[in-house]
């Protein structure tokens, strides 16, 4: 009798279990037609550029509307050609589907840059405020899925929002010691300096351009993290002669806490 109870246990555990992922399935296209509208172009823009528009990564926007969110690794430590009259602009593509430029195009400044975990905030002059992401206040668990949209490559294959989906394999420091002194770099020894965090390890594909993209609960849109593929790379795999492609995400709580502190300083 036992015998058999357990086996109706096991196949009703089955079948929550597929009836879990199937729901997240489903919900994942109403998710991200929730989060392509807050997810942005970041690049510069000079009038007498060819082209006018540089692209540099993927950033969202997020607060009240008036912040954007990206890594601080997207190029943002370079000064602008301010005798060019080069600007920072964050853009949102054309609706159409051919991946061109819109009129959407917005001057933003550098407000706040958090090194240690390779976060940056842009603040849009003037304007009207855009559709802002919210986060999510769930325990991030190592399994879950998760989903990413941003612009993959974005100089060469063009300027569409695309998204990936994948699972949180791990939850990992960000450096890690290495055996030998010679493989330490000044960055590595800085990050292990000023303390290891905990970040995501991804099974899913980032490729250059993905760099600030939000990370996301597939069921909800609600914002876990960001992903970057820069920093954490360089600094987890030091002494490694190829990368191994994995994917990071920063977790949310670091851009919150910035977002915090520029509240605070008003």
């Amino acid at each position: 009798m036992w015998q058999w109870a357990l086996r109706r246990a096991e196949a009703l555990l089955l079948c929550c279990l597929l009836c879990a992922g199937s729901a997240t399935q489903a919900a994942l296209p109403d998710a991200v037609q929730r989060v392509k509208p807050s997810v942005v172009v970041v690049g510069t823009y000079q009038r007498t550029r060819s082209p006018a528009f540089l692209f540099m990564g993927t950033g969202f926007v997020v607060g009240d509307g008036t912040l954007v969110a990206t890594n601080a690794h997207v190029k943002l430590r370079q000064p602008l050609n301010t005798e060019q009259f080069e600007t920072l602009v964050v853009a949102m593509p054309n609706r159409g589907g051919t991946g061109a430029m819109g009129d959407t195009m917005r001057e933003v400044t550098r407000l706040a840059v958090d090194e240690q975990h390779d976060l940056a905030l842009l603040k849009l002059k003037g304007g009207p405020p855009l559709p802002a992401l919210g986060f999510s206040s769930a325990e991030v668990r190592e399994g879950q899925s998760i989903a990413f949209t941003g612009f993959p490559i974005g100089s060469i294959l063009g300027l569409f929002p695309t998204t990936h989906s994948g699972v949180i394999s791990a939850i990992a420091p960000a450096g890690i010691p290495q055996a030998r002194a010679n493989r330490l770099d000044g960055q590595m020894i800085r990050q292990l300096a000023d303390g290891a965090f905990a970040i995501y390890q991804l099974d899913a594909i980032a490729y250059p351009g993905s760099s600030g993209s939000p990370l996301f609960d597939p069921d909800t849109g609600l914002v876990i993290g960001i992903v970057n593929s820069g920093l954490i790379r360089t600094v987890r795999e030091a002494g490694l002669s190829d990368p191994t492609g994995i994917t990071y995400a920063i977790p949310a709580v670091h851009l919150q806490r910035l977002m915090t502190e520029q509240g605070e300083r008003r």
